[in-house]
């Protein structure tokens, strides 16, 4: 096999720098100019790939670790969360956008969790995959800042950010209906 199975494989690597990239990517965005702003949206382009290729690289090869299993998504919060706490910072971002948000991921985190101890998956469906990709490329827009071409990217950023924030509350309200829908309904196992 191509890729190693053990703790520091490939994906697990990636979700490594994926973290040590953060720090960085929030020094250039903080500055806020216009060619810090392009190097800020070019670490958070690279950031967010790289959650792509390791996820897709763990599934296809087999090797899922439980670090992976716990570094990705803290790495992918971190990520968003912190980025949008500096958006906010900055005035480019309204700070109820990023409470509802957040809330949502604290909400389906703990649906999660709750599942988990239920030795139930919710696997992320596609609203969730969705307000992802809208969520990042809002970012990565509002990030930017400037124009691009003749496109208003500021302007896109702001209304993409918009959308992801309602794909992202009803994706929440489908997990959350899903799970104690399922087929014969939920029920609780005897203690």
């Amino acid at each position: 096999m191509m890729f190693d199975k053990s703790f520091m494989n490939l994906p697990n690597q990636l979700t490594i720098l994926r973290v040590l990239i953060i720090p960085f990517f929030l020094i250039f965005l903080y500055m806020d100019t216009d060619t810090t702003n392009i190097i800020a949206t070019i670490l958070f382009v690279i950031a967010s790939i790289t959650d792509y290729i390791d996820g897709y690289l763990a599934r296809k090869y087999e090797i899922i670790t439980d670090f992976g299993k716990i570094l990705d998504p803290v790495a992918d919060k971190i990520l968003v969360a912190s980025c949008m706490i500096v958006l906010v910072e900055l005035n480019r971002l309204a700070g109820w956008i990023v409470i509802l948000m957040l809330s949502r991921d604290f909400v389906v985190g703990a649906l999660r969790n709750f599942a988990a101890s239920k030795g139930v998956v919710i696997a992320a469906g596609f609203s969730g995959k969705l307000k992802t990709v809208l969520q990042m490329v809002a970012i990565g827009c509002l990030i930017f800042k400037r124009p691009l071409f003749s496109l208003d990217t500021f302007f896109m950023g702001k209304i993409l950010i918009y959308i992801a924030l309602f794909v992202s509350l009803y994706s929440c309200v489908v997990y959350y209906f899903e799970f104690f829908n399922k087929k014969e309904g939920y029920k609780e196992k005897e203690v």
